[in-house]
């Protein structure tokens, strides 16, 4: 799994039996492959329409696919493992552009998604069946083909008592919400807004680092009330869900927007970072206060390693908030241990889409396959 960060590769091993409700999922292990910095930066010049050409995008789902098979065999070799009694490769592969609402076109619906890491080259570099690309399905079926992380959330993490949210801060922020003794038909899911994107993308403007490390810069500025209140005026936040939201809308473009916004103000860096820092936390709790009963939340991601964006929604609720590990899943494996579920599933043929979630008119098997 590589998210909207796109540091590098995470990959678990697993071991999974059955399918569905009466599938049992046992985590082995786990590492991640940081991308190279010259990797990284033809990642992030495909994020830019006036920069990533098709040529780009051609040549880099083969160069991303051989990235992705190499992080399977070098998990592999790490763990100590034997390659025979590994079975298949599930992988989410590389978002370059995501947009589930967009215009027809020749009366032809044009909502679509794009994930580049050509499974061919993983299954040839890896020499084992791989199973990719889990988002189609759900948008062909009138779905927003996110958030997908729903369908773990329940297998793993439903409990009989407690309502609680799974909430996620990688670039984009994601919840989702599993009432107490839950079916899969009622479960709420969206994307909150931006997480770690808008910050990332401003420190890295600014200085020499790729984010604000442990919040430090954040904890020395002030939020900017005017600024904030202009950011949380954004449409998105006023959308109903199911909603899914990414790069084509909280990305450059508009990290350069807030940047401007904030040097017409006299806004210092130290304020700039802290008022979006402030607003990741502010999107997230709102989100909260349009669900039913919390009990408890438990997040994960790079974001939950950010004290200033802990501490602000800590002081924002009053409900326990937790690190997402107290469940049993180190929450730096929980995606990458996401596609190899949805990749068992795919090969049991059960559909494990949420349309409860997505939107989805029905429920579909997610991703295909590539046996070479």
């Amino acid at each position: 799994m590589s998210g909207t960060s796109a540091d590098g590769i995470t990959a678990v091993l697993a071991q999974i039996s059955g399918t569905g409700e009466k599938s049992t999922v046992e985590l082995i292990g786990y590492m991640t492959y940081p991308y190279d910095s010259a990797l990284r930066e033809r990642v992030f010049n495909l994020f830019k329409p006036s920069q990533g050409t098709v040529e780009d995008v051609c040549e880099m789902n083969y160069v991303l696919g051989g990235a992705f098979g190499e992080a399977a065999n070098r998990l592999i070799d790490d763990l100590g493992v034997s390659r025979e009694g590994v079975d298949l490769v599930g992988s989410h592969v590389q978002t370059i552009w995501h947009q589930p609402l967009a215009r027809a076109v020749s009366g032809y619906r044009a909502d679509s998604t794009l994930q580049i890491g050509e499974p061919t080259v993983i299954s040839e570099v890896t020499g084992l069946p791989v199973v990719a690309d889990f988002r189609k399905a759900d948008m062909a079926a009138g779905g927003e083909g996110a958030p997908l992380t729903p369908y773990l959330d329940y297998e793993l993490h439903r409990d009989a008592e407690e309502n609680r949210v799974l909430q996620n801060i990688g670039g984009i922020a994601n919840l989702t919400y599993l009432p107490s003794n839950a079916s899969l038909d009622n479960v709420v899911a969206f994307d909150t807004g931006p997480g770690n994107m808008i910050i990332d993308a401003l420190v890295k403007k600014h200085t020499d680092q790729s984010h604000d490390v442990d919040g430090g810069i954040a904890r020395k500025g002030k939020p900017n009330s005017t600024l904030l209140t202009d950011m949380l005026a954004h449409p998105y936040y006023a959308l109903e869900p199911p909603k899914t939201t990414g790069r084509e809308v909280f990305g450059e473009q508009y990290s350069e927007h807030v940047n401007k916004r904030a040097a017409d103000l006299g806004l210092a860096f130290e304020g700039l970072i802290a008022t979006v820092t402030r607003l990741t936390a502010e999107t997230i709790i709102n989100a909260y206060r349009t669900l039913p009963k919390i009990d408890a939340v438990y997040v994960s991601g790079g974001g939950a390693r950010n004290p200033a964006i802990m501490d602000a929604i800590r002081d924002g609720l009053d409900i326990p908030v937790y690190d997402y590990s107290v469940l049993g899943v180190p929450e730096e494996a929980k995606e990458a241990l996401l596609m190899a579920l949805l990749a068992n599933e795919h090969i049991m043929g059960t559909p494990c889409n949420v349309p409860a979630a997505t939107g989805a008119e029905k429920k579909v098997v997610l991703g295909y396959s590539t046996w070479i």
